[in-house]
């Protein structure tokens, strides 16, 4: 006989749950006191470190967000159920089904033991950060990285011992904003192009995905490569991630789906590329809108100037605009026929 599984070895809906339960009867439930009501947000202090000013924590009603401008907690009503409780994600979701059921029904299947051991494993925060590292060097301004956004990301040139020495480090960091990882890109033809520790979990984690969650964008942007992110970032669109490679991992797109509504696939124009964006795109239609939009053949984002990726964005952004009104009219000539 199989034994039967905890809330922590089956499979959370993590979409079903934002949809079911809002910020509000969150902050209700933990009674936050003295919140007040602007422009469709919910402001006071921060219930989770509780600080002493009285601004710093904002809920957004329409996004079902939260951020915290002092503590720099953010996310979703789960978020924010995990940070009070701290516990995991998974835990928070199965803490939410007694409070608000029968509207928020979790299991949908068990977890395989490959996604178990995936996610009691982790990528661990690590235990240093790397100093002396050059945000000046002549590859990233060859690369069209100016300092700013260098220092920004923490990207530069080691020449210091150890195993990404003579690369340029690209730190990588989890959904929290915290240090899993450094990428090592060679700049002298050395191989691996790309280098990352080992028992670093790529799979797990989305190249800036702290800061595109920041922005509260409820759209993101998907590319491939590290630096492919960096200029879309220069381009003033920040709710971009890197799939880190041309795959989208289970983890992946389970976080695209619980922390997005809509993506926009910006993949390489190679053969791969093409490829790659086919199939993730059929994979998130299952749960999100997704828009495609078309590099060059041959192409990628990374060498495209600022001017050309704003205008390749601009499409899009159009098409999602129209999108919204049409919806938003068709809402209303339904209100108006009742």
């Amino acid at each position: 006989m199989t034994a039967a599984r905890g809330p922590s070895e089956a499979w959370v809906d993590f979409r079903a749950v934002k949809e079911a339960v809002s910020m509000e009867a969150i902050l209700r439930y933990y009674q936050v006191p003295n919140l007040r009501r602007q422009h469709g947000q919910l402001q006071g202090r921060c219930p989770i470190h509780r600080g002493q000013r009285d601004d710093s924590f904002r809920a957004s009603v329409s996004k079902n967000a939260f951020q915290c401008f002092a503590c720099q907690a953010h996310g979703t009503v789960m978020d924010f159920v995990a940070a009070m409780e701290k516990c995991s994600l998974r835990e928070a979701a199965f803490k939410l089904q007694p409070w608000f059921s029968p509207s928020v029904a979790l299991p949908r299947r068990t977890a395989t033991e490959g996604e178990l051991v995936r996610e009691k494993e982790g990528n661990p925060p690590l235990p240093f950060t790397l100093t002396g590292v050059d945000h000046s060097h002549s590859y990233l301004a060859r690369r069209g990285i100016d300092r700013a956004t260098a220092i920004e990301f923490g990207i530069g040139f080691y020449d210091r011992p150890g195993l990404m020495n003579g690369r340029i480090v690209i730190p990588i960091h989890n959904w929290r904003g915290e240090l899993v990882a450094y990428a090592g890109r060679a700049v002298d033809g050395r191989i691996p192009k790309y280098k990352v520790p080992g028992g670093f979990h790529k799979s797990l984690e989305l190249y800036n995905l702290h800061r595109a969650m920041a922005t509260g964008s409820p759209t993101v942007i998907v590319v491939e490569g590290y630096f492919d992110c960096v200029r879309v970032h220069q381009a003033d669109l920040p709710w971009v991630v890197a799939l880190m490679g041309s795959s989208l991992s289970p983890e992946q797109e389970s976080i695209l789906v619980e922390r997005f509504e809509r993506v926009i696939l910006m993949l390489d124009g190679d053969d791969a590329g093409r490829a790659a964006t086919q199939t993730v795109r059929a994979k998130l239609l299952q749960n999100c809108e997704v828009l495609t939009l078309a590099v060059s053949d041959g192409a990628q984002p990374d060498p495209l100037s600022i001017a050309e990726v704003r205008n390749l964005l601009s499409a899009a952004m159009s098409t999602i605009q129209t999108g919204i009104e049409v919806t938003e009219r068709r809402d209303v000539n339904r209100k108006q026929s009742r």
